[in-house]
């Protein structure tokens, strides 16, 4: 069953297309990986699905709505969460509480009503020991596993991941690899933007590849990263 669908969308700033006639679906459960070199126009992918930019043509479709016209704050009570590249925790508020904020705005509910699934978010992210720690004294790890727990409180159906494993030692990028396969096992739609490929690639079930705004490949990981030229584009990269 597919989940969340991007058709023919397209944006521009100017001259520059950033997006070019781009159409993608994810099916319940799928874990989509995103690729494409720097200025490729995989953050403004994220940016035209949760909201933060509006397509000039084409439509996003949510469990079959289209929900083109919402803002970023309906897309997210509608379903869509959203983890960001560099995390911006609420850092004078302690981790349980930031949990709280996102659960009470996301997931429309009572604050006394998010406390145990909060417990729970934090037991499953490793965070529970660290619940009432505050947010802006945790390690880069720590906070990259808040921003991911701070998008699973919004109760989301798709879970947008940006370059959540970059910056991350190996052990880390292992660690935080296992947290997400744990999450993709609850039936939760990941599309996840990623230049630790071999991070990605231990969780994809499909790769879509873009570059300069317009899809260069998309299929089972493989297949795509045996493609000639997805190799050119990333020519020097270790995979």
């Amino acid at each position: 069953m597919t989940i969340l669908a991007l058709e023919n969308i397209s944006k521009s700033f100017g001259a520059l297309k950033v997006a070019d006639n781009i159409s993608l679906s994810g099916a319940q459960g799928e874990t989509l990986g995103i690729l494409g070199p720097n200025g490729a126009g995989k953050t403004t992918l994220f940016n035209l699905i949760s909201g933060d930019l509006h397509a000039e043509r084409g439509r996003v479709l949510l469990g079959g709505e289209d929900i083109s016209s919402q803002a970023p704050h309906r897309r997210c009570r509608l379903g869509i969460g959203r983890s960001y590249q560099i995390p911006q925790p609420f850092g004078a508020m302690t981790v349980f509480e930031n949990l709280v904020a996102a659960a009470s705005f996301g997931a429309q509910l009572r604050e006394p009503d998010t406390y145990g699934r909060c417990v729970e978010i934090l037991r499953e992210t490793g965070l529970l020991p660290k619940a009432d720690r505050l947010a802006g004294s945790l390690t880069l790890l720590d906070r990259k596993r808040l921003e991911l727990a701070r998008a699973l409180a919004t109760q989301p159906k798709v879970l947008l991941l940006d370059e959540i494993a970059g910056g991350l030692t190996e052990h880390e990028a292992v660690e935080l690899v296992e947290e997400i396969r744990r999450i993709k096992a609850q039936g939760i739609t990941l599309i996840w933007i990623e230049h630790v490929v071999h991070a990605l690639l231990a969780v994809a079930d499909r790769l879509f590849v873009i570059n300069f705004g317009q899809k260069l490949a998309e299929g089972l990981p493989t297949a795509v990263m045996e493609d000639s030229e997805v190799r050119r584009v990333y020519m020097g990269l270790e995979v």
